[in-house]
């Protein structure tokens, strides 16, 4: 026995010691982020430029490093532009990834990148846009100085860039996203807008944590507002994380110390590039969809999201009468719009055109509101209702006109109503497939606007155009309505109306009195007003109309018109 326990101890002694000498585990490498600074990446082109081609920008989970995983294969760092190319028959589109790691919206641009990718887009190619991760840096420093301001407005922040060394001009996420549309519309190619991936992260819910409050949320905004194609990559990963669960998500993920919250490894950009196939698919993107080979084909498309669904109200036209003049010896002012210019009443919500009748002498001028919720500028013609309104219409009548609110959104898709009419103010159009089978050929806000103008004009009265009314949450340090108030000027200018920026004049008023008073003034989150907030808007349309030369309205306003001063917005 004893000679057994001296055996068993110069055993366990001699385990230990073998343990101590030998070299300890290799501890897990540590993430890896592309550094623009210090690796030159080379970005590729399209293989056949006679081919439409799918543009890919964004940061590095769009593209990572040197599309290698780090050396690491599958088990590395990929970004979802690299596996999505599986999806598509490279004999009939380019599949260009010209996304770069460590880049945000803002530094794309200023280092160049996006320059040289726009001078290979072209007349139908489709360019998706991925930004975000990136964006909510610092602004300013000596690392890689590429934040962008929060939000989607038009605020700015001059900089001397403590990297490049020169004075730069910063705007908002939402401000380069709404300039990467503009000039891929400019090429004649399609833009579409995908929010950011998801972090691997869980709230306390279990689920995985969105972004709809910041990035992702203004993804959308600006998509909306610009009317360009989006795809909530952000949501649809997260829902699908949320499906198989936390352990499963691990694996989507490279092992590495510390562990790493934001980059996937293969398996996880291709989970990712398969929702991004499932958006193209609902987004019914031509050329895409027909050059998807058998494995994207059988990607189905993305089911809607619930929340992306437009909440913006539409009123049963038969709960609303329609309105005509007291007294037709009389001239008239027309009122054309939407529920911001009258909503009656409905959930609390009022529009300015329903208080604005006791600034005008009524033994002298009619006041008729003609406007209805829900409506935009294809719709309120569409319905017929304009052909109502001309109907009543003589010389020397007024007609003020308000739309933008519904205009926004992608022409053809469901959730938003139909009402959605093309930016600018062109003559393209838009075919419009409706459930029924009938195509509507859809124009162009302008198109609309323009309309109106030609046929008031031809009855021989005097059309003055608004931009659109802000919403609660877009006048305090930026403007709201900033295109469909260029639009209108354009129309005004080019067809012989007259244009008055309500937007402005109404920001102005609301600057003057403050947030705790503009607050109480809406009936909802964003959009509607209720008694109070539309006497002050009628007000503010009172001083806007009065600030156009020629005196139009002068001779019909009562003693509380006189009262009100003139804006010069």
């Amino acid at each position: 026995m004893k000679r057994y326990l001296q055996s068993l101890l110069l055993f366990l002694f001699c385990q230990s010691f073998a343990m101590a000498q030998a070299p300890a585990a290799s501890p897990l490498p540590a993430a890896v982020n592309t550094d623009p600074a210090k690796a030159q990446v080379v970005l590729p082109e399209p293989a056949n430029p006679s081919l439409p081609s799918l543009v890919l920008i964004g940061d590095s989970t769009v593209r990572n490093g040197h599309d290698d995983g780090q050396g690491k294969g599958p088990a590395g760092q990929w970004g979802w532009g690299n596996p999505i190319a599986n999806y598509f028959d490279q004999s009939k589109v380019n599949v260009v990834n010209r996304a770069v790691g460590g880049l945000s919206s803002r530094t794309y641009v200023t280092s160049g990148h996006w320059q040289r990718t726009l001078a290979l887009v072209k007349k139908g190619d489709v360019v998706l846009m991925q930004f975000g991760h990136n964006d909510a840096s610092a602004i300013n420093d000596t690392s890689r100085a590429r934040g962008t301001i929060r939000g989607t407005g038009n605020e700015t922040e001059e900089i001397d860039n403590l990297l490049t060394k020169q004075r730069e001009t910063v705007h908002s996420y939402g401000w380069y996203l709404a300039d990467y549309i503009a000039q891929i519309r400019a090429k004649g190619a399609t833009p579409v807008v995908v929010s950011l991936i998801p972090r691997k992260r869980w709230g306390d819910d279990g689920k995985v944590r969105r972004n709809a409050g910041d990035y992702a949320g203004w993804a959308r905004e600006v998509a909306r507002r610009e009317n360009a194609g989006f795809i909530d990559l952000n949501e649809l990963a997260a829902r699908r994380y949320d499906e198989i669960g936390r352990d499963e998500v691990m694996k989507l993920f490279p092992l590495v110390t510390p562990d790493e919250s934001v980059h996937t490894n293969w398996a996880g950009a291709d989970l990712n590039a398969r929702i991004v196939v499932g958006g193209i698919r609902a987004l019914n993107l031509h050329p895409l969809v027909a050059a998807l080979n058998e494995r994207g084909r059988a990607i189905p498309a993305n089911p809607p999201i619930p929340a992306s669904e437009d909440d913006r109200p539409v009123v049963d036209s038969k709960s609303v009468k329609a309105e005509q003049a007291a007294n037709a010896a009389l001239p008239t002012l027309h009122l054309v719009g939407d529920s911001t210019v009258k909503s009656g009443g409905a959930s609390g919500h009022i529009g300015w055109g329903e208080r604005i009748a006791p600034y005008f002498d009524t033994a002298r001028v009619n006041v008729v509101n003609h406007a209805i919720g829900g409506r935009s500028s294809r719709t309120f013609l569409t319905e017929g209702r304009w052909q109502r309104v001309l109907d009543q219409l003589k010389a020397g009548d007024v007609v003020l006109i308000q739309f933008g609110h519904n205009d926004g959104g992608r022409i053809g898709d469901p959730a938003m109503k139909g009402r959605a009419s093309g930016p600018g103010t062109g003559p393209e159009t838009v075919e419009d497939k409706k459930p029924d089978g009938t195509v509507e050929q859809v124009h162009t806000f302008g198109w609309y606007m323009a309309r109106y103008v030609q046929d008031a004009k031809a009855k021989g009265a005097t059309v003055v155009l608004l931009s659109p009314v802000p919403h609660r949450d877009a006048w305090q340090d930026r403007r709201d309505f900033e295109n469909f108030a260029r639009w209108d000027r354009e129309v005004a200018e080019r067809h012989g109306a007259l244009f008055a920026d309500l937007t402005m004049a109404i920001t102005e008023g609301y600057r003057r009195i403050g947030a705790g008073v503009v607050d109480t003034y809406f009936s909802d989150a964003r959009t509607h007003t209720n008694d109070a907030g539309a006497s002050f808007n009628a007000q503010r349309v009172v001083a806007a109309v009065k600030g156009l030369p020629g005196g139009l309205v002068d001779k019909w306003l009562s003693a509380q018109g006189r009262q009100v001063e003139a804006s010069s917005c």
